[in-house]
């Protein structure tokens, strides 16, 4: 029989009354449920959610069906309980396609969002836009933004993107005890644009064109009322100067105005095999980029979050335990993060084996991820406090 963890009612008090800042969004229309999230968020001092990318969707070796299954997840399959955050990508949506780019229906991805609120659940969405200009997928160096931004010839046709994730947005809502909630998104557009990999990123596009796009993103999606939306701004870690972070991070930052949560997205520490530094320094600039993080976010009073990361095909021994936690808990400055999300678990009938970053029954490093979910600072769905009120 699995044992629910509990958090005694005292200790989730002072926990979540330790706060050295007020957070507030800078959508000043927000829902209250979004409001209350996102001071939630900022005051769940120590304790860190875990959160993995679609995983209610697909695992390594299942996939999800929508409403005519139960709810599944690799990580529950190991642990028992579902992650903390889901993690979803629209890359697809506005192409007149009815799934993204790794075969979900968007019709599926709004019921795993809705049941995952249900449950006490926190969602965050990216988004892998496909250009409107020719349709091509993230992933090429072509310069589209300074045609898509204010003025731009195709500006219009980004306009007609944003429209369709409003239409995706404005359906995520939920009945619960007779009242109709919007569930709060954490929306992390444009992500990784210090890298020069998708067409947004550095070295193809300006970094003025770069602001103007996030501004106009934000500016538009907040006009026509999105209510419920959380914006994260995630640069990627190998293209940040550790030695000049705060300067590098804020490479095509829009302004405090513009963002509500301080994430980065870092495989780069975490064993990627293009680092070649041996484990313990990748280590030590793991803690180091954490501590910078979230200095920065304290002192713009906004929160923190490792957005993206971990290690392809966890391969190494006691990843878990030994690596992704000992940094995240480092020291009272790397646990300021609100969550740390790892990728996705592919799923294998599709013949690519080895790309995933969450664990699932019978992988090698099970066992260290149990190790990992009763570290007693780890939240996951079953010790999740009530985020959504205050």
């Amino acid at each position: 029989m699995k044992i629910r963890r509990t958090i005694p009612a005292a200790i989730l008090l002072c926990v979540l009354s330790s706060s050295v800042f007020a957070a507030n969004l800078i959508n000043r229309q927000a829902t209250e449920e979004t409001r209350n999230l996102y001071f939630n968020l900022s005051k769940l001092g120590p304790k860190v959610m875990f959160g993995h990318e679609d995983s209610l969707a697909y695992g390594t070796q299942w996939w999800g069906q929508g409403r005519k299954a139960t709810l599944n997840s690799d990580i529950k399959l190991v642990s028992g309980a579902f992650p903390a955050v889901l993690g979803a990508d629209l890359g697809g949506i506005g192409t007149g396609n009815y799934q993204n780019l790794d075969g979900v229906k968007f019709s599926d991805y709004r019921y795993y969002i809705q049941q995952n609120f249900r449950l006490g659940g926190v969602n965050t969405i990216s988004w892998h836009m496909y250009s409107p200009v020719d349709l091509h997928n993230a992933w090429t160096q072509k310069s589209y933004v300074h045609d898509l931004i204010p003025g731009g010839r195709y500006h219009n046709r980004l306009i007609t993107f944003l429209d369709s994730f409003i239409h995706f947005n404005e359906r995520l809502k939920v009945n619960v005890n007779g009242k109709k909630i919007w569930i709060p998104i954490i929306f992390r557009p444009w992500h990784e644009h210090n890298g020069d990999w998708f067409w947004w990123g550095k070295g193809h596009t300006s970094e003025q064109d770069y602001i103007a796009l996030w501004k106009f993103t934000v500016d538009y999606l907040n006009g026509k009322g999105q209510n419920n939306l959380i914006y994260e701004f995630s640069p990627d870690r190998s293209r940040l100067d550790m030695q000049h972070f705060r300067l590098s991070y804020l490479y095509g930052y829009a302004g405090d105005k513009y963002v509500d949560i301080l994430g980065y997205d870092n495989y780069w520490d975490l064993g990627h095999p293009a680092n070649l530094l041996p484990a313990k320094t990748q280590q030590l600039m793991f803690v180091q980029g954490l501590e910078k993080l979230t200095d920065l976010a304290a002192e713009k009073n906004k929160v923190s979050a490792l957005s993206e990361g971990g290690q392809e095909g966890v391969t190494e021994d006691h990843f878990w335990t030994q690596r992704f936690s000992a940094g995240i808990f480092a020291n009272r400055k790397t646990s300021r993060i609100s969550y740390a999300l790892v990728w996705r678990n592919n799923n294998e009938s599709g013949g690519e084996k080895g790309h995933f970053f969450g664990t699932y029954p019978r992988q090698k490093n099970a066992d260290d991820f149990r190790s990992f979910y009763h570290n007693p600072d780890i939240v996951l769905l079953d010790t999740i406090p009530d985020l959504y009120h205050r």
